[in-house]
């Protein structure tokens, strides 16, 4: 693949792309005509469907919008600019990031709001996000802070840097024996204090991160999200009573919302008893393309708690073809942990296009994949069933996943295609 950032050319390089077919420009892909069920590309093959992908990026940001919360998606989850793009034109505030260089990606994409949802400590990171900041004159970036340790390496940096550059962050409030930051309220004001004293930080406002606490239980995640949330509010209360915020600031960030429970913190978004007022930021990432598993069962919840009929639909799955049925109850696929998630639980069966059909069906009640190999999918179906219902060599099988993020990461590409198989655009990825 050829580097370009808005239009990049796809060719034989990629996986999951024709090593016969001339290279092309990701938006002439449509023209070439493809069809997923035509035998027309190489699987397996990771595919994004666009009927869901263009719901899923319209309801979360009505989602947001009805809450009155700002939105800044997770980029880490697709790292792809054409998805940045289409959330950003959605109605996106801006984009969340882990590392610098995943915000040089959304940068050059078109975001001009970034936070960076982790601690910044490397020099080679200080660099890179100066170096943002001075190329990009209408730039905001914020990333965390939750140490005084930290300050000290930025403060340091910056003397030997010559540097007088002032970053905004957010102080992050953590959980005891979870990820990262301030495990009390007296370390969170110490910190703040500090913060407001630096001459090398801006504090603009408070960040946590809810989903290590959730376990898919309404009672339970309610439960422990709540106490988060009163967490990062009296926090945030205890530095507006100080005047810790950064000095001509409007408003004060307050930023929370993995993909699991964002539901519940959504109170800490909107308007608290502060002298300033709130931006609330949700970060959710993955719902983009939303999942099979375990985003599925806790959207479910969600959905409960939020009245709903229904919310995301799965966008992305990886499509494989049935190789070998060496055995009653046993095929192999040809679609391993190269291909598709495996971090949280094994991909599921969803779909079954039978050899030579132009059609999708259901997968069969009952299949299961047991194992992946680096290339090998383990399909488990019932070998009492009647054998024209057994899986055929040759057959079509998709494969929805568990946690889109380490899907993505394994694919340079993908198309999007209509819900007939057809290829109508290509995203790529930017890992």
């Amino acid at each position: 693949m050829t580097s370009d950032f808005s239009n990049p050319l796809l060719d034989a390089a990629c996986k999951g792309f024709p090593l016969t077919a001339q290279p092309c420009r990701a938006s002439e892909i449509a023209a070439r005509g493809w069809n997923l069920f035509a035998s027309d590309l190489p699987l397996p093959l990771a595919v994004l469907r666009r009927s869901a992908l263009e719901h899923n990026l319209a309801w979360m940001q009505d989602f947001a919008q009805r809450k009155n919360v700002l939105l800044a998606p997770h980029g880490k989850t697709t790292m792809s600019p054409e998805l940045f793009a289409r959330q950003l034109a959605q109605g996106a505030w801006g984009l969340t990031f882990a590392t610098a260089y995943q915000a040089s990606v959304g940068v050059a994409a078109g975001a001009r709001r970034i936070i960076i949802a982790n601690q910044v400590v490397c020099d080679a990171d200080l660099d890179a996000l100066d170096a943002l900041l001075n190329r990009h004159a209408d730039l905001r970036l914020w990333f965390l802070v939750d140490s005084r340790a930290q300050l000290a390496l930025i403060a340091d940096w910056a003397a030997r840097r010559s540097s007088q550059r002032v970053f905004d962050v957010l102080l992050e409030m953590g959980v005891p024996g979870q990820r990262t930051g301030c495990r009390s309220l007296e370390q969170a004001v110490d910190l703040a204090q500090a913060i407001a004293a630096s001459p090398v930080a801006r504090l603009g406002g408070i960040e946590c991160y809810e989903g290590g606490v959730a376990r898919c239980d309404s009672e339970h995640d309610a439960r422990e999200v709540t106490a988060l949330v009163r967490r990062v509010v009296e926090a945030a209360q205890a530095c507006d009573a100080q005047g810790l915020w950064a000095e001509g600031e409007a408003h004060v960030l307050l930023t929370a919302g993995g993909s699991a429970v964002f539901d519940l913190v959504v109170p800490l978004l909107q308007t608290q008893n502060l002298s300033r007022s709130v931006h609330g930021v949700l970060r959710s990432g993955c719902y983009i393309t939303h999942d099979h598993g375990n985003y599925q069962r806790f959207l479910q919840l969600v959905e409960q708690r939020e009245g709903l009929d229904a919310s995301l639909r799965p966008a992305l799955s990886v499509w494989a073809m049935v190789q070998s049925v060496p055995e009653p109850g046993l095929a192999l696929l040809t679609c391993g942990r190269r291909d598709i998630s495996y971090d949280l639980e094994m991909p599921v069966p969803v779909g079954l296009a039978r050899r030579g059909e132009r059609v999708a069906q259901p997968a069969p009640h009952g299949w299961s994949i047991s194992a992946l190999n680096d290339q090998h999918a383990y399909l488990r179906f019932d070998e009492k069933a009647p054998q024209q219902a057994w899986p055929l060599v040759g057959d079509l099988v998709e494969l929805g996943i568990s946690h889109p993020c380490t899907t993505f990461d394994k694919w340079r590409w993908m198309p999007v295609i209509e819900d007939d198989g057809a290829v109508c655009s290509a995203i790529h990825t930017r890992f």
